[in-house]
Parts: C-alpha cells; structure tokens; sequence
C-alpha cells in the first residue's frame, strides 16, 4: 500500500503538536502497518476549518492520478475541523480509491467506526469554534486594558513587562518626523527615498517601503487610539502625533486618493521584454516625449538609445501593442486553433517528467543485478557479502519505486473540459483596460521582432510563428502603419523623459 502524510499547523496560539512531530507519528504508524509513504503534504498557519489551504487541495488533485492509495494524518482534526468539508472531500478521495487514515485514533472498519469518526469530527469542530471563541474574547479583553495582543509591535512603540504600548525614544520622533514631511506637500516615495538615506529601518532589519509609509500615515494608534473589531478605546496608548497634524495628513490622502495616477510612463508598456529589434537583436524599450501638443509613447531599440550602434526606426507604443492584442484575439476567435491548443496541452501533460526516464533506467538496472545475485545463489555461489548486497539492492529498488511515484504526483492532471475553460476565459477579459490587454498578451505572446519590412510574431505554442509584411499591414483597413516613428526631433518648447 502506497501512502502520502498530509500534516498541518494552525495560526493560533494554542499548544498544538509540531509539524515535525506530527510526520514522526504519521512515519511511525506507516512503519508498524507496513505502508509505503511516498510523500509530504504540509500546510504551516493555516486553519482547518475551511478547505482553503493550497497543500490540501494540491492533495486532493493529485488523488486523481492513483498514485497513493491512503492519507495518513496525526488525527483527524488535521484533515479537517468543518463536517460538512471532510464528508465532502472524503467522498471525492472514496471514489479516487483513497481513504484517510487517522494515525493516533484507532477506528474500526465497519459502521462501529463511522460512528466514532463522526463524533471526533464533531468534537474536532466544537473545540474550533469554542477556542476561536475564547482568543476573540481573550483579545477584547485585552483591548479594554489596552494590552498588546500579540503580533508585530506597530513601529514607534515598544512592550513593556506588563504587556502595554510605551513610547520608543529612537522611532517616536520618526513617525512624527514621517506625518511633518506628509503634511508640508512631500510625496510618500520622497519619505521613502528620505529613510532610506537616513538607514532607518523596521523593527525587523528591513526597509521601510511605500506600503509601509502609507500604513503609517493612516494607523490611529498614533493618536492614542487602540482599536480590535468593533472596540475602539482612546487614550489607552500614548500619542505620537497630534490630532491636528493626524488629521491634515488624512485630508491630504484622500485628495491625493483622487487625484490622477502619476505613474512612470515605463509602467504603461505592455510588451517590455516581449518587442525586439529585428536588425540587432536588442529590446526594444519604452520611450516618452513631448510634442507640441501632446505625449507621444513609443518603443525604441535599446542599443539605438543606449550606444547608437542601430539605426531601426523606432513604433509607436499604441499601434504595435494593438497589434498584439489583435493577434492574441485571432487565435481566440479561431475554433480549430483552439482545438489544437486544447489536445496538444492534455497530449503535454500525459508526457513524462523528464527526471522519471533517467530513474527509471536506474530502476531497471538495480533490478538486473538483483536478479544476477538471485541466479548466482541458486547456483550455489554464495559469498559472506551477498547478503549484505542483495539488501541494499532491494532496499535502493524500493526507493527508486517511490521516487518514481512521487515524481509522477508533481504534475496535476487536467481534463480536456477545464483546459477547454482556462483558455476561454481570456475570451471574457475586458481588453478595453490595460489590465486586461496585458493579460492576454501575457498569456498568447511569446516575443515580436520588429524589422524595416516586416515582423515576426511567436506566440506561446509549438509552431506558433507567424511573419507579417509590413505592406500587408498597411494596405489593410484601418491600419494605423503610418505611425512608425516617434518626433523627428525635440520641439523648440517641447521636452523628453
């Protein structure tokens, strides 16, 4: 019998076994009941009592591939603490032939068992409920008496011995310092830049970042505030910041809110790292400058701007990103490429792992010496190391049979049906945004490459090239070829970024 241990951790504070200790039953049990585990499926922090957990899941998937036939857990609240979810998933892995397998309860086969499982299920879920019941109330408490709950202590304070918010002498005139430059009309990435100069740094040893800034700038403990769901007590915390500066410095987020995005125009290029110079072989970058009446956007060959060894022509940003996302929706709108790209994915994933051959001849080759011993004893040559080296050899076979299971778990397994769904939701994206344009070349367009006549698009498949004449382009309706190129020259008031 071929077995997987799935162990799990939770986030709360309670005492609760290791994970190291969990897969130390889990492998003791295995061991006594003569089970075979071929691998580990761990989710650290994360809750039972919903089936949101990537480890979890990825275990389920992959018990479509029959590759184990058990789940062995530390008990059966590590699997799940919702009824509702472990009935679910334990009917999914009934009909995928797997059963979970509790490695410290011990539970009989017939309807004995079904019974007692159904009631260490039940238990397992009141203990949930009843212990999130008692950290809410613990932690409301404590933010009556205005004591740390726990958890990262917010910058510009420290804990004292009994538990409370006391000021930080070396931060305290920071955070201040952060909501004054806020306040005079300094943008949140002019006081990064600032900290970064000055080696402030978090509690942690990191960086403060514009995230950061941006969390400082908006906490009200720093006003004295100290706040858990819907308890909010003031002057439980000593203030850092005044209510006056505190409160000019959210009048001024919420109209920055509104304002106009002043993103960098290199953030609005859809092909970076996708668009090449066809004469050279360079990328070709954004580029911005300004006319006279307006900001023109273009992608340029790096060695043309950098060292001014190409002469390609630069394009203008809106006419070849167009392109792109024309292409992308082509093949989106041709049923038989669809279908192509459908089998030749399932027809991908049936092929092997590419480690799986090399193991495999190593398999084969332990067997062959496995069976020469075999042969020799049978002959009668026997050696005082033959046994020693036929138990190696068995016991290197049996590893080798495992690896060989646990690569072939690695790789999930898709029916034709959701591939079928994956790529016709990009049918659904909303190439009006810049989101969704980018989404889509991201998911057909492989790169471009830009000549003086023509250009070569490879999209994200096998055989996927297509070579386009640039005169084709221009006789065609609507197209805007005419546009290659950015200003001749800078304007007399005109200027470039």
């Amino acid at each position: 019998m071929k077995a997987v241990i799935y162990a799990r951790y939770s986030s709360d504070n309670q005492r609760e076994e290791s994970i190291e200790g969990q897969l130390r039953e889990c492998m003791e049990f295995a061991s006594r009941a003569e089970i075979d585990v071929i691998g580990n499926y761990i989710d650290r922090a994360l809750t039972a009592k919903t089936d949101n957990r990537p480890e979890f899941q990825r275990m389920i998937k992959d018990s479509y591939k029959h590759a184990f036939d058990c789940i062995i857990v530390w008990k059966l609240d590590r699997f799940s603490r919702n009824r509702y979810d472990s009935a679910h998933y334990k009917a999914l892995l009934r009909k995928n032939g797997v059963k979970v397998v509790s490695a410290m309860e011990s539970i009989s086969e017939g309807s004995e068992g079904i019974l007692l499982e159904s009631v260490l299920e039940g238990m397992a879920e009141y203990y949930s409920a009843e212990l999130a019941e008692k950290v809410v109330r613990g932690m409301k408490e404590n933010t009556l008496k205005g004591l740390h709950n726990g958890g990262q202590v917010t910058f510009g304070y420290k804990i004292n011995e009994e538990r409370r918010f006391e000021r930080d002498e070396v931060n305290a005139p920071i955070v201040n310092e952060i909501f004054n430059m806020y306040a005079d009309g300094k943008t949140v990435k002019q006081i990064v830049n600032y900290l970064d100069s000055k080696q402030i740094r978090t509690s942690r040893g990191g960086k403060i970042n514009i995230n950061a800034v941006q969390r400082i700038l908006s906490n009200r403990r720093y006003i004295g505030e100290y706040k858990f769901r819907d308890i909010v007590v003031s002057d439980c915390i000593p203030p850092l910041v005044s209510k006056g500066l505190f409160d000019r410095v959210q009048e001024k987020l919420v109209k920055n809110k509104k304002a106009p995005a002043t993103r960098k125009a290199e953030d609005e290029y859809l092909l970076t790292l996708k668009l090449f110079c066809g004469k050279c072989g360079a990328h070709m970058v954004g580029e911005s400058g300004m006319g006279t009446s307006r900001v023109y956007r273009y992608y340029k060959c790096a060695n043309t701007k950098k060292v001014h060894t190409c002469d390609k022509k630069p394009v203008r940003k809106e006419w070849i990103e167009d392109l792109a996302v024309k292409k992308a929706t082509d093949i989106l709108n041709d049923e038989k490429m669809i279908s192509y790209l459908i089998d030749r994915i399932y027809i991908l994933q049936g092929e092997e792992n590419p480690r799986i051959p090399n193991l495999k001849a190593q398999l084969e080759d332990t067997q062959k010496r496995i069976a020469n011993i075999m042969d020799a004893i049978e002959q009668g040559i026997i050696t005082e190391n033959t046994k020693s080296r036929l138990t190696q050899l068995e016991s290197k076979q049996k590893e080798l049979e495992i690896a060989i299971l646990q690569e072939k778990i690695k790789k999930p397994f898709l029916t034709k049906e959701q591939i079928r769904f994956g790529i016709e939701k990009f049918r659904k994206l909303d190439i009006s945004t810049q989101e969704g344009r980018q989404r889509l070349i991201d998911g057909f367009i492989n790169s471009i490459y830009l000549f003086d006549d023509k250009l070569t698009i490879t999209f994200n498949f096998k055989d996927g090239t297509q070579t386009v004449s640039l005169s084709e382009l221009e006789a065609a309706k609507n197209s805007d070829i005419k546009c290659l190129g950015a200003p001749l020259k800078k304007p007399p008031n005109g200027w470039f970024f």
